[in-house]
């Protein structure tokens, strides 16, 4: 029913949207990265900590299901970038297990860490897995250092049965060291900052923090602006890893995303209007004191901007995890996806997709109906 290229560009969409939507749940994240500074007293960090508290699931559900979805659909990327530049992956996922831990641990009796340890974690999480992910996510457009050969999958090459060599011993730290991986692992961090400064001021019900919040949202949003638009201009006029339709042949093209996005003109409006979202939410915050729905217009906007940009690294003939050791090494969704019957069979899956997100709105809606205050805290068992 479906082409074989189609469901693999479906399937692309999917984690790319995926990737945006992760990027908006990040404001747990941000919020986490700010408890020390943010809140002044024991009631006003525990008053933090039980917001975020209701939210961190659907961020660690979400890069599970991340994961899950390039395992399923494209695995010989899984298998070259998590199997190769495996110590930035596993400090990413250290870091999210440290969450998960904290949440989960804090609060019960013996506890004989103590809680300020537990924040800790939550903090080490905010700051570190949040910078980590821009910097992974960027070398989708800057390359990384690995070799591939599928003649190896039938144990016919000179190594065996090993598809992808990486190049280097760093496994994927080399990438801390190229200053476009930074200026976006610096973006993802402000603006998981940012949006849960915006998360604060829609949900609390505390006078004191939400005076404090407003400042802390200029303080994060400026940064985040500078360092998201160094690396949106550097990469939209940098060259680009082209694949040649016919060939298969990959070779570096001048500025190949700005192309991708003035030959795909519906993406480029996508991706300004969520600019503009995420613009209009945290201008109409700092301006308007009593305004509280930034954090929607932001979030949505921040949704569809990083769709836009993970998106357009693996259409119109790019590709999206590329090798600056051998060019021809790159992967594309041509030459790294599953079969047609697998995508095939996991998009018809994909269709309960809406289904589980309405009903996570709604339960959203369910619990969120009023603002929080230390007093409901005191009231209730948190975190």
């Amino acid at each position: 029913m479906f082409t074989y290229s189609f469901l693999q560009h479906y399937w692309w969409f999917l984690i790319s949207l995926i990737a945006g939507i992760f990027s908006f749940l990040l404001f747990v994240q941000g919020g986490q990265s700010m408890l020390f500074s943010l809140s002044k007293t024991k009631d006003e960090r525990k008053l933090l900590v039980n917001i975020l508290g209701r939210k961190w699931h659907y961020t660690f559900t979400t890069l599970v299901v991340f994961g899950g979805a390039f395992f399923a659909s494209f695995p010989l990327f899984y298998s070259t970038s998590f199997g190769g530049a495996y110590w930035v992956w596993m400090a990413i996922l250290f870091c999210f297990t440290l969450q998960a831990v904290s949440y989960e641990f804090q609060s019960l009796p013996g506890n004989f860490l103590g809680a300020k340890t537990y924040k800790s974690f939550l903090f080490i999480n905010g700051v570190l897995g949040t910078f980590l992910v821009g910097v992974a996510l960027a070398t989708f457009f800057t390359g990384s250092e690995f070799t591939m050969s599928k003649g190896n999958i039938a144990g016919v090459g000179t190594v065996g049965p090993i598809i992808s060599q990486w190049q280097n011993p760093w496994h994927g730290l080399e990438a801390l060291i190229n200053l476009r991986n930074l200026s976006l692992g610096l973006a993802v961090l402000f603006l998981a900052r940012t949006m849960a400064c915006l998360y604060f001021i829609n949900r609390l019900d505390h006078p004191v923090l939400q005076k404090r919040t407003h400042k802390y949202l200029t303080y994060n949003a400026i940064p985040f602006l500078l360092f998201f638009l160094i690396f949106v201009i550097w990469t939209l006029f940098s060259e680009g890893f082209a694949v040649n339709p016919e060939t298969k042949v990959v070779y570096m093209e001048k500025l190949k995303y700005l192309n991708n996005f003035l030959q795909m003109p519906h993406l480029l409006a996508i991706f300004l209007i969520g600019v503009i979202g995420v613009l209009y939410g945290i201008i109409k915050s700092a301006l308007k004191p009593k305004y509280r729905k930034g954090i929607w217009f932001a979030g949505a906007g921040a949704v569809l901007t990083v769709t836009m940009l993970i998106f357009i690294t693996g259409v119109n003939n790019t590709a999206f995890y590329p090798s600056v050791t051998d060019l021809q090494s790159s992967l594309t969704v041509q030459n790294s996806s599953s079969s047609k019957f697998t995508l095939n069979a996991m998009a018809w899956v994909s269709l309960f997709i809406p289904i589980v997100m309405g009903y996570i709105f709604y339960a959203w809606r369910a619990l969120e109906k009023n603002h929080t205050s230390i007093e409901e805290v005191k009231a209730t068992k948190a975190y």
